[in-house]
């Protein structure tokens, strides 16, 4: 039995949260071209997400994230993040975190201070919650392997 490790959705609990422009995975990165785009989170995802809509043409990209590197994210991903930081093309705001979500801005709590964003759209990428104390009821033993490069 192979359920990825995604599961459902996390959420933020913000206000704002259950807006149409708040999405949780990156189908298309073409479908943000010109538009103020937020990605929050700090693993692989999200650093793909943030790189790619920043790749594809977002006006202004933003990358959110509550700690203070990205540590468990991949090498290459890293890089790719910080060449669109250094091309201008994407923001990355650590030690961050949204507060709420308007229906043209966002909030964030910047390293104690509040920041708004002009924001089109929101892509949430922390992670899932995994049905594991359901798997364990049926007798699934659950392993976690962590990828490598």
């Amino acid at each position: 039995l192979a359920i990825g490790r995604r599961g459902t959705p996390r959420k933020l609990d913000v206000p704002g949260e259950d807006l149409p422009k708040v999405v949780y995975r990156l189908v298309d990165p073409e479908q943000y071209k010109g538009q103020d785009v937020l990605v929050v989170g700090g693993g692989d995802s999200a650093l793909e997400a943030a790189a790619s809509v920043a790749e594809n043409g977002g006006r202004q990209v933003t990358l959110s994230y509550r700690g203070d590197a990205f540590s468990r994210a991949k090498p290459r991903n890293r890089e790719r993040v910080a060449a669109a930081a250094r091309s201008g093309r994407l923001q990355v705001l650590l030690e961050s975190q949204v507060r709420r979500i308007e229906p043209a801005s966002v909030a964030l709590d910047f390293q104690g201070r509040e920041m708004k964003l002009a924001n089109d759209a929101v892509i949430v990428s922390v992670g899932g919650i995994l049905p594991a104390e359901f798997l364990q009821k049926v007798g699934v033993q659950v392993e976690t392997k962590y990828g490598t490069e």
